[in-house]
C-alpha cells in the first residue's frame, strides 16, 4: 500500500512539461513566428488544394489519386499536431505543455506517421499493379480495395501509437520537466523518468524500427521491381511511369530518411533530433503537394480547371474587396 501510494505521489508531481523550443534566443522568435506561421499557412492551402482537385474532377477518381488525397490529408495531420503549439509559444518567453496534452502529442505523432508509411506503400502497390500488370489494374485496385488500404494503415497507426504510448502512461515523472525540443517526442519524454528507462527506451526504438525498416524495404522491394520492369519497357506510357516513380520515391526518401534515422539509429544528438523533427513535420507535408504537382501534368491540368472554374475573372477582385473592408472595419 505504501509503495503504491508513494507510486501515485510521484505521478502527481510533474503535472507539465516546459518545451525547450527550436531556439533559446528571443531575437529569433518574431523571425521564427513569421516563417513556420507562412510554411504552415502554405501546408494546409497546398494539402487542402490536392484533396479539392482530386473530388471535384471526376478524370482523377482514380486509385492513385485518392491514394494520394488521403496523404495530403494525413500530411495536414501530421503538420498540424504540434505546429500550432509550437506557433503559439513563439509569442512566449515560457513554453509549457500539460502532461495530459503531452501525451496526447505523442499518441498522434505516432497515430499519423504510422498511417503515412502504410499509406506510401499502398501508393507503392498501386503502382507495381499499375506497372507490372496493367490488364488487372481496375480490377484489383477496386474501390473496395483502396478504401480497404486507407483503414488498414489508419489501424496499423492506431496499433503502433498504443503501443509506443502504452510504454510512458505509467512512468513516474518526478523531477526533471525540460523537453529539449518543439513538441513532445517520444525518447526525450521517456528520459525525463525518474526510474532506468534503458530497457524502456530499446522497445520503443525496437517498435518504431520495426515498422520503419519493414514498410521501407517494402518500398524497396517495390519501386525495385517496377523500375526494373520500366526499364525493359520503352513505351510512351513508360515515360510517364517514370515520371510518377520519380516524385513517388522522392517522397519516399524525403519521408522515411528522418524517421529511421531517429529511430534506429537513437545515439543522435539532441540538436540533430530537432532538425530532423522539423523536417518530418514541416518540410515533408508541404514538399509533397510540390512534388506531386510539378512532375504530374494531370493535376495540373485539373488544377487549372479547378481555377478557372472558381477563380474566374472579377471574383479574385471581389473577395480580396470584401476582405480588406473587414479589416478597416
Amino acid at each position: 500500500f505504501l509503495s503504491k501510494s508513494m507510486n501515485e505521489t510521484n505521478h502527481s508531481r510533474v503535472t507539465e512539461f516546459v518545451l525547450l523550443g527550436l531556439s533559446g534566443s528571443q531575437e529569433l522568435q518574431p523571425f521564427l513566428l513569421f516563417i513556420f506561421s507562412l510554411l504552415y499557412l502554405a501546408i494546409l492551402l497546398g494539402n487542402f488544394l490536392i484533396i479539392l482537385t482530386v473530388t471535384s474532377d471526376s478524370r482523377l477518381h482514380t486509385p492513385m489519386y485518392f491514394l494520394l488525397a488521403n496523404l495530403s490529408f494525413i500530411d495536414i495531420c501530421v503538420a498540424s499536431f504540434a505546429t500550432p503549439k509550437m506557433i503559439a509559444d513563439f509569442l512566449v518567453e515560457r513554453k509549457t505543455i500539460s502532461f495530459e496534452a503531452c501525451l496526447a502529442q505523442i499518441f498522434f505523432v505516432h497515430l499519423f506517421t504510422g498511417s503515412e508509411m502504410v499509406i506510401l506503400v499502398s501508393m507503392a502497390y498501386d503502382r507495381y499493379v499499375a506497372i507490372c500488370k496493367p490488364l488487372h489494374y481496375m480490377t484489383i485496385m477496386s474501390r473496395c480495395v483502396c478504401v480497404t488500404l486507407v483503414l488498414i494503415s489508419w489501424c496499423v497507426g492506431f496499433i503502433h501509437t498504443t503501443s509506443q504510448l502504452a510504454f510512458t502512461v505509467n512512468l513516474p515523472f518526478c523531477g526533471p520537466d525540460q523537453v529539449d525540443s518543439f513538441f513532445c517526442d517520444l525518447p526525450l519524454v521517456t528520459k525525463l523518468a525518474c526510474t532506468d528507462t534503458y530497457v524502456i527506451s530499446l522497445l520503443i526504438v525496437a517498435d518504431s524500427g520495426f515498422l520503419s525498416l519493414s514498410s521501407f524495404l517494402l518500398l524497396v522491394v517495390s519501386y525495385t521491381v517496377i523500375l526494373i520492369t520500366v526499364r525493359n519497357r520503352s513505351s510512351a506510357s513508360m515515360a510517364k511511369a517514370r515520371s510518377t516513380l520519380t516524385a513517388h520515391i522522392t517522397v519516399v526518401t524525403l519521408f522515411f530518411g528522418p524517421c529511421i534515422f531517429i529511430y534506429v539509429w537513437p545515439f543522435s544528438g539532441y540538436s540533430v533530433d530537432k532538425v530532423l523533427a522539423v523536417f518530418y513535420t514541416i518540410f515533408t507535408p508541404i514538399l509533397n503537394p510540390v512534388i506531386y504537382t510539378l512532375r504530374n501534368k494531370e493535376m495540373k491540368a485539373a488544377m487549372a480547371k479547378l481555377k478557372s472554374r472558381y477563380l474566374k475573372s472579377g471574383q479574385v477582385s471581389a473577395v480580396i474587396r470584401n476582405v480588406l473592408f473587414l479589416e478597416i472595419k
